[in-house]
């Protein structure tokens, strides 16, 4: 992004071209990150066994001299060579996916992690883990900072994605304090944006698709439960930051303004000029009732707070969820 620090190790020349490991980079997230590296002349190397990701968001990079992709399950131990920093985006992360891939997303949080943490603590690579807002379960404080503990079922049927996540946070500490690893951890809340799986089952994707498509927007409960929507720029430079500042304990990264479910239904209509109807659904089991971060310390320590609100990110990312729902998917 223009007028922002370069991303660099801490006390390196802003200029040093580094090679960068990002696993799950076919995924939402990691895809756009390996684009934010490559603008700053990076060399990437993109891992993803494609299992959740899609190879269509990383095919505007064919061509690209720097970057390099590898069809590898991080789970299975791996070497592509010295790296300078990794950063490990790979896990399922939406509802339906997780559930359907659960030992999958327990193996990647724990065999997974520590196979990535191996190659940072082998070449001394600076390494950064995308955690989750999902750590605080359907939390009991609100809004939640980084000092909760949370309030998480342990044998729910999200406990796959919750405790997997949470396992990763203690296996990063552990490296971090036993083996000197330079960590850092990134609690992510709600993030969308162009590159969203369009059936990936959260809120924005599926408000988008069906109010594209002419069908009710299906509200679970009675919509009055909220989640704090981050457009993905925003987080992806709030990342960028973190990996190259000297904290090793999670923060928290998300926008802090809040929305019900309704709310954001509201938004998307208006967005998108449908006349679809709202249709009510039983609440999923141990659905948070009310998800918003408290983002003080990465305004502290990184200078870090979202600039682009709901309805600005709704209409950047119109284009894309129009394409999709053109395509069927």
């Amino acid at each position: 992004m223009a007028g922002e620090e370069a991303f660099s190790p801490p006390g390196s020349e802003l200029n040093l071209t580094m090679r960068v490991m990002v696993t799950g980079a076919a995924g939402f997230l990691g895809s756009h990150l390996t684009d934010r590296l490559l603008s700053e002349g990076h060399e990437v190397l993109g891992v993803d066994n494609l299992s959740t990701g899609d190879a269509e968001n990383l095919a505007h990079l064919r061509g690209e001299k720097r970057f390099a992709f590898e069809k590898w399950d991080i789970c299975r131990p791996f070497d592509f060579g010295r790296v300078d920093y990794v950063f490990n985006m790979a896990s399922p992360a939406s509802p339906p996916e997780y559930l359907r891939l659960g030992i999958e997303t327990l193996r990647v949080g724990s065999a997974g992690t520590e196979n990535t943490l191996e190659i940072a603590h082998k070449y001394g690579a600076v390494y950064l883990h995308a955690s989750t807002s999902e750590c605080y379960g359907d939390p009991l404080e609100h809004p939640q900072k980084e000092t909760y503990w949370g309030h998480v079922n342990p044998v729910g049927p999200r406990s796959v994605y919750d405790e997997a996540k949470r396992y990763a946070e203690a296996l990063v500490m552990a490296y971090y304090r036993s083996r000197g690893v330079n960590t850092h951890l990134v609690r992510i809340f709600n993030t969308y944006g162009p590159r969203l799986h369009p059936s990936d089952g959260r809120v924005i994707s599926n408000f988008m698709m069906q109010a594209l498509e002419g069908t009710p927007l299906t509200v679970y409960g009675d919509g009055n439960q909220t989640r704090s929507f981050c457009y993905v720029d925003d987080l992806i430079d709030g990342i960028v930051r973190l990996a190259r500042s000297g904290e090793h304990l999670p923060v928290n990264m998300g926008n802090p303004k809040e929305f019900t479910i309704l709310e954001c239904a509201r938004e998307v209509l208006a967005v998108t000029g449908s006349r679809s109807e709202l249709r009510f659904e039983p609440l999923p089991v141990d659905d948070p009732a009310r998800r918003r971060p408290d983002i003080a310390k990465a305004r502290a320590l990184l200078g870090w707070e979202p600039k682009i609100q709901l309805r600005e990110g709704l209409e950047r990312s119109l284009e894309f969820f129009r394409s999709r729902a053109n395509q069927g998917h």
